[in-house]
């Protein structure tokens, strides 16, 4: 009887908020899931525990992901454990907040390093390794469409990755990978919540029809419809998971 390898998802920054409710629900899904992380071990440790916990594998793979060489590393890795990445998820990324007049060179570069070199280059090495029937889902944000004051850098950042996401679609031409943008709105994470007064958390609650803020596990479950086979005709899009917001 012939066994079926299970296929591998890569979960950039999936230690904890929503890349770890993704870890979950693919694994849940029946995926073997790479947990990537930048910094903290244990969050990582944890997020596996549970995976495993709950009948599921996953391994962990600490890596910048705006250090090119080390998401090669993490690719060669992957090649070498379970024969590649099947799915790449590219949630890895910061939110830095400032006018435009007050955005410094640190803030506008750090972004750009985490939420557009590091999609680059993950994208990078699945363009060139991925197997014909693939799933990439990147990450944009719902305030390319908002346009809220004081999110210029990070809204731009995010638009260059919903129009990267659409090119790659069609580079890919010819090889069944589906390559789409998801687009979260406020979301009841640290990323999010973080220096934030709670008027303000209390007020972008209300702001979508349904009248509160997203959930991990939201964004998790369009993750995997969109990695899934009902997704199958769904190619170089973006989908906003915000609730109604914009």
């Amino acid at each position: 009887m012939s066994i079926i390898k299970k296929k591998t998802a890569l979960v950039t920054g999936s230690s904890a908020g929503i890349g770890a409710a993704i870890a979950a629900r693919l694994a849940a899904d029946g995926f073997h899931v790479i947990v990537n992380y930048a910094n903290n071990d244990a969050a990582a440790a944890q997020v596996i525990r549970q995976i495993e916990a709950a009948g599921g594998s996953a391994i962990a793979a600490k890596a910048d992901v705006s250090d090119a060489a080390a998401v090669r590393g993490m690719f060669d890795a992957a090649d070498a454990a379970s024969g590649g990445v099947d799915v790449l998820v590219n949630n890895a990324g910061i939110m830095k907040l400032a006018a435009i007049a007050d955005s410094d060179e640190a803030l506008f570069d750090r972004q750009v390093a985490i939420n557009l070199w590091g999609t680059v280059n993950t994208l990078r090495e699945a363009a060139k390794r991925m197997p014909d029937g693939g799933k990439i889902v990147n990450f944009s944000s719902s305030v390319v469409g908002l346009k809220l004051e004081n999110y210029g850098v990070y809204a731009g950042i995010k638009a260059a990755v919903e129009t990267i996401t659409a090119i790659l679609a069609k580079e890919l031409r010819g090889r069944s990978i589906n390559v789409n943008a998801i687009a979260p709105g406020p979301t009841a994470t640290q990323l999010f919540i973080k220096g934030k007064p709670q008027e303000v958390i209390e007020r972008m609650a209300k702001m979508a029809p349904m009248e509160r803020l997203g959930t991990p596990e939201d964004i998790a479950k369009a993750v995997a419809f969109l990695v899934g086979p009902d997704a199958a005709w769904i190619n170089g899009q973006t989908l906003r998971a915000n609730g109604g917001l914009v």
